[in-house]
């Protein structure tokens, strides 16, 4: 599609002004730093519920989740499936022990812990981890919205990005949540629409969807059996129980929203009120994916161009057409489930509604950078500017940060989304990165959290010994099939766990052994208690 219709490029300035506006509208109430990174604490729970709902639910889930199904099965949703046993932990330990130490940070307490190096290790791999998901995010946005749009890549993330980091600066946390709850509903309604569009071009319907997925074993949630070197139903539950724990317990885009409700039980049913809708949207996406496979299974000559296009972009334009149709003849569904998706929404979606379509889209990547971009702002001020450069920092100078750090923080994610146009391959390698800092944070607060005997020296030891896991699993498969013993035959998604529990594990192992040693004769460890008070432990 070289260009839009005028309705539905008037549909998408409409949203983007309506949220524009919403930055503006709580422009005049952002006159602190409180209000600004956490609305002064008087957010009610349904919204912050809704926001992180928002947070959760990115345009990689928009995107990503229809492609798995169609191009596999339905593994990708038992992430999902995790997600309760994640927030319980998080509404019986988390919430009420980032309620009770009052800091807006999520890593405050672990130089309280363990000293300033858990603190400034946490912050940096933390805000490296949203430079890579923010470009990540700007980049498949706009690889999506090219095929839908017309226009280039870069402009798209330009002016996403101005859009996003104007109204981020000007209303703070209060607007991020409200214009998320708006983003949400978009988003919800966005895909039950997608839904019906492709039921109703199905002769015979949702019955038919369900006759072809089931002959063709679409619906399986993987094997049951405990193979750790594939995506069986147990690792992909793993995986998401040590995502989620991390979203919940370390990642300041959610822990931050903690602070918003007035009370902790608000804040605990926000929890479950994202849970509750998460769930069963990501299963709506699932269904997508699965739909539109019934859809390309029933008309196989519809998806052909894609399949064409991507034979063409594989071969160069010197290949003979003989030899594009052979290539594309020999692709499998998974080789372009990422493409379905939008060639669609470009080939079956009426006027007016493409447009509502290409605003839930946007609305997906809108509300997690958004919230990336005042989550970074506000660890870099807590955690480094008024730790580092200005301890004595009055409160105009602190929101003078926030403010500025917002901006900064917005375009270092455009520019990484950016950068990923001409070097994909070395952002790939980042996002890798990411994983293993999200390993490793995780790993360090479950040993502050749970263990009161780890001391300072067993978490550093645990910490380098379980990063050093951490990357040998990452990168061994490059290792030459020489030294093929060397290699990690785990699957990647076990990364997470792995380090996790070797860092929490051998913190707690290193300490009762240290401990017996300082004890003494008697062999009784020493009791620990943490800087600030085991609040909340």
């Amino acid at each position: 599609m070289s260009n839009l219709p005028i309705i539905d490029i008037a549909i998408i300035i409409v949203y983007l002004l309506a949220m524009l506006g919403i930055g503006f509208y709580f422009s005049k109430k952002n006159k602190n730093s409180e209000q600004f990174t956490k609305a002064s604490g008087k957010i009610p729970g349904w919204a912050i519920g809704l926001s992180i709902y928002a947070t959760f639910l990115s345009s990689n889930t928009f995107l990503g989740n229809p492609g798995k199904a169609f191009g596999g099965n339905w593994n990708v949703f038992v992430f999902s499936l995790s997600m309760p046993l994640a927030a319980w932990v998080a509404t019986k330990y988390f919430v009420p022990f980032y309620r009770n130490t009052g800091e807006i940070s999520a890593y405050t307490n672990l130089e309280k812990r363990f000293g300033s190096w858990a603190r400034t290790y946490a912050v940096v791999c933390f805000l490296l981890t949203q430079f890579a998901r923010m470009g990540t995010i700007f980049f498949g946005m706009a690889l999506s919205l090219q095929a839908l749009t017309g226009f280039s890549m870069q402009s798209i993330m330009i002016v996403m990005g101005l859009c996003i980091i104007i109204y981020t600066v000007l209303g703070g946390m209060e607007a991020v949540i409200w214009t998320e709850v708006v983003q949400g509903i978009i988003k919800t309604l966005g895909a039950l629409l997608i839904l019906y569009l492709v039921i109703r071009q199905i002769p015979g319907g949702f019955t038919k969807v369900i006759e072809i997925a089931r002959a063709d074993d679409k619906f399986s949630l993987g094997s049951t059996s405990f193979n750790f070197t594939q995506p069986t139903f147990w690792v992909v539950l793993l995986y998401g129980f040590f995502i989620n724990l991390n979203n919940f317990g370390m990642d300041q885009n959610y822990i931050q929203r903690y602070h918003t409700a007035a009370s902790g039980k608000q804040a605990a049913k926000s929890v479950w009120l994202c849970v509750w809708m998460y769930v069963p949207v990501s299963l709506l996406f699932v269904i997508i994916g699965t739909s539109l496979y019934s859809f390309y299974q029933m008309q196989p000559g519809l998806i052909d161009p894609v399949k064409i296009k991507l034979a063409t972009d594989k071969l160069g334009t010197l290949a003979t057409p003989e030899q594009v149709q052979n290539l594309a003849a020999s692709f499998k569904p998974a080789d372009y489930a990422d493409k379905v998706l939008p060639h669609f929404m470009v080939t079956k979606v009426p006027t007016g509604l493409l447009g509502l379509i290409v605003a839930a889209i946007l609305s997906a990547a809108m509300s997690t950078i958004s919230s990336n971009m005042n989550a970074s702002a506000t660890v870099f001020t807590m955690d480094i500017y008024k730790k580092y450069f200005k301890p004595g920092v009055n409160d105009k100078q602190q929101l003078a940060s926030l403010h500025i750090a917002t901006v900064v923080f917005g375009l270092i994610g455009l520019g990484a989304g950016l950068a990923m146009i001409g070097a994909k391959s070395l952002l790939d390698t980042w996002w890798k990165l990411s994983g293993i800092f999200a390993g490793g944070m995780l790993g360090l607060f479950l040993l502050g959290l749970i263990s009161k005997q780890a001391k300072n020296a067993a978490a550093v030891t645990a910490t380098i010994i379980g990063v050093l896991v951490i990357l040998w699993m990452t990168f061994s498969e490059n290792i030459s099939n020489e030294y093929s013993f060397l290699k990690s035959s785990l699957h990647s998604n076990m990364i997470i766990v792995v380090g996790t529990l070797v860092i929490f594990l051998s913190g707690i192992v290193i300490s009762k052994v240290m401990g017996g040693r300082n004890a003494g004769d008697s062999g009784a460890a020493i009791p620990h208690k943490p800087v600030g008070g085991d609040r909340g432990v």
